[in-house]
């Protein structure tokens, strides 16, 4: 019953289609929300992904969440906070705050509806080529005021700002990020695998963990219109041959062997799968792996019916029908494969830098105008210090891009016993 719920869900997430942006090279993304992308969670997801699975060259992504934020305070900080910094791609998710926590007033959905236009029209207006429009979240069953009533209550306006969001973008002619439903959709199916205490949506029921915040994530590049084709490895086990797509090399190959040295990287999962705190657990009422995570193996001419494949430390047997087919190795190896250790280095190197930018933004820029109307004859130096601090956040951008080294690993395929 499990696997067939799994299905289920992942049959809705195949048809639950939306108009997607174009990532390009060298592309600058913005990541604004309020306190849930503040967390720096789904943020640090979105930016390790663009760093590491490189779905196209050189991106940098930065992080502008403010907590308590709605979509009017955010239009009213976009050119001072955001805009100064040139991005090309930016994502929004607001409608938690904005929604009031009850019912949807009238006042408060017209009021939502023409920030949100207008925070697309600025963007546009400010040389930002593509813009995603991202629904608010949802808001947890069990743990929301430790009330599902006021959960479905609140939920419903939540979905109600996220047809909004979605018109918007349609009208606007941007792309849009459903991440309600994903969330919705999740929710009752790891709940019930793991029980009520698993939050998807947070403790508080407003903030998720790490597990909610992948799902976040998933919506975000999907819309960024990440293809998923990390890569391929193909292996002639008759001629002991194989071959590599492109950011991935061939060092050495045998019969059943292959040392390849990566450049690009499979996204890996971490902790206890029956943690909110993980990302493992997750995944399994999530397509990420498929829509957004093929690190494919394909072994062609295998002697027998079945075969055991070694990848770094773990071994697991498959079909000869199977193998012929390609197998997601970032699916069947998530937490034990051998990019695991690099992978948490990019992620902390990201993690360093975005949480820079929130004091950055919030404690110095935002506040920038206002120290000049106090000391203008320090107009210049004050200048001087935005102009450090962009710098420095360049720096660590610099330095997560860097973190991102090449992995040497080898897949062993042997005759099962």
């Amino acid at each position: 019953m499990q696997r067939l719920a799994s299905i289920v869900l992942f049959a809705f997430f195949a048809l639950a289609g939306a108009a997607r942006a174009q990532l390009q090279p060298n592309d600058f993304v913005a990541v604004c929300g309020d306190s849930i992308t503040e967390q720096k969670l789904y943020s640090v997801y979105i930016e390790t992904y663009l760093l590491a699975c490189k779905p196209q060259p050189d991106l940098r992504a930065m992080q502008f969440g403010w907590g308590g934020e709605v979509s009017w305070g955010f239009l009213e900080r976009m050119d001072n906070d955001v805009l100064r910094y040139k991005p090309t791609v930016a994502t929004t998710c607001y409608g938690m705050n904005d929604g009031g926590y009850g019912p949807l007033a009238e006042e408060r959905a017209t009021k939502y509806r023409d920030a949100m236009t207008a925070i697309v029209k600025k963007f546009k207006d400010g040389g930002v080529r593509s813009v995603v429009v991202g629904s608010p979240g949802a808001v947890d069953s069990d743990t929301f005021r430790k009330d599902p009533a006021q959960a479905e209550v609140y939920n419903k306006t939540l979905g109600q700002l996220r047809d909004m969001c979605k018109q918007i973008a349609a009208e606007q002619g941007v792309a849009f990020a459903d991440v309600h439903e994903p969330m919705t959709q999740v929710m009752p199916a790891a709940k019930k695998k793991y029980g009520p205490a698993y939050h998807v949506c947070g403790a508080d029921g407003v903030h998720p963990a790490a597990n909610g915040h992948l799902v976040m994530a998933y919506a975000f590049l999907k819309a960024l219109g990440c293809d998923g084709d990390v890569g391929t490895i193909t292996m002639d086990m008759s001629a002991g041959k194989a071959e590599a797509s492109s950011g991935h090399k061939v060092i050495e190959s045998s019969s059943g062997t292959v040392e390849i040295v990566s450049e690009r990287y499979p996204f890996c999962f971490f902790g206890d799968p029956a943690s909110p705190e993980s990302t493992s657990g997750v995944i399994e009422f999530l397509p990420f792996n498929r829509d957004l995570n093929r690190f494919t193996l394909v072994v062609k001419n295998l002697p027998g019916p079945r075969a055991k494949v070694t990848w770094g430390g773990a071994s697991k047997e498959f079909s000869s029908e199977e193998l012929a087919k390609g197998v997601n190795l970032a699916a069947e190896f998530p937490v034990d494969n051998p990019f695991a250790d690099a992978f948490k280095s990019v992620e902390a190197a990201v993690r360093e830098q975005q949480n820079f930018e929130t004091p950055m933004i919030k404690q110095f820029v935002h506040s920038l105008r206002a120290f000049k109307q106090m000391v203008p004859a320090e107009g210049e130096a004050l200048d001087r210090v935005a102009d450090t601090m962009a710098k420095r956040d360049a720096e660590l951008q610099r330095a997560a891009r860097d973190a991102v080294k090449p992995v040497r690993h080898t897949i062993v395929v042997e005759r099962a016993r």
